[in-house]
């Protein structure tokens, strides 16, 4: 499941037009989720955001509880975070043009 921090939030929109599922909607210049419980954990709504505002909330036995799974895009990479809730942060890089080798 996807959580949005509205904070963090500008409102550009490319969240709502990249979810395959139409989940997303902006709502007074914030994005905003339909109904969490349709959300299908693509993650591409993760992957676009350009402020991080938007994170994948991990189960348990992934990052343990509260923990939440963030991307930083660049042209060449894509880099996941992984926050706990003590502070920890992992990260795993995927370089874009080897990723699809596999």
């Amino acid at each position: 499941m996807i959580s949005i921090d509205e904070k963090i939030c500008v409102g550009c929109g490319q969240c709502v037009d990249i979810c395959p599922g139409n989940l997303l909607e902006l709502k007074n210049s914030v994005a905003r989720i339909r109904d969490v419980r349709d959300c299908w954990g693509c993650c591409a709504c993760v992957k676009i955001c350009p402020k991080n505002a938007i994170a994948y909330q991990l189960s348990a036995d992934l990052g343990g509880t509260g923990a939440k799974l963030f991307a930083h895009d660049s042209p060449t990479k894509l880099t996941w975070q992984i926050l706990k809730t003590d502070g920890e942060k992992t990260f795993l890089e995927v370089d874009k043009h080897q990723a699809n080798k596999f």
